[in-house]
């Protein structure tokens, strides 16, 4: 589902000892949310609780980042990455974000817990900058191939580093 928020050029930024935690199952569908999240994301809790996570994405972030970040947890793995979120009056933030999968008894992926703090300036000035590249490299490849075409021009960036180790480096 299209959000109908339209973008603005209003950022938002999280206090340097503030952390946003949300909680979703194993659909993405959030159950939990902090109150500084729900301040920043300017939704109610409400609003939040039941609706996908995706409800604060930023245009600006590439399809061929939420892929690895879906294929990496839902390995059971930990997930690092800069994301830029929309608010639900357009604003925008920038969060350096760590999504760990939650188990449930039987050891089977219950859902995920996601905390994010405030990014590095430089950090989000070389994500940012590399987004756009990968979002230019999705739109000229078309649907299909989109994801695809993000993913190598990340693949190039990253020079032969894991993800994880990228990301801490930016």
């Amino acid at each position: 589902m299209k959000s109908s928020v339209a973008p603005s050029n209003i950022e938002r930024s999280l206090g340097d000892d503030d952390f946003i935690v949300t909680k979703t199952d194993a659909k993405g569908r959030i159950t939990y949310a902090n109150r500084i999240f729900i301040a920043l994301a300017g939704y109610s809790e409400t609003e939040l609780l039941g609706s996908q996570h995706n409800i604060i994405r930023h245009p600006d972030m590439p399809r061929s980042v939420f892929k690895l970040l879906w294929e990496t947890i839902g390995t059971g793995q930990e997930f690092i990455g800069y994301v830029k979120n929309m608010a639900k009056d357009g604003s925008f933030y920038w969060v350096l974000a760590t999504v760990t999968p939650d188990r449930d008894a039987q050891r089977a992926i219950a859902g995920y817990t996601s905390v994010r703090r405030k990014p590095r300036p430089e950090a989000v000035k070389a994500a940012s900058a590399l987004y756009q590249t990968m979002l230019a490299a999705e739109r000229s490849a078309g649907t299909r191939d989109a994801i695809d075409a993000g993913a190598a021009v990340l693949r190039t960036a990253m020079n032969g580093k894991s993800y994880e180790q990228f990301v801490l480096a930016l």
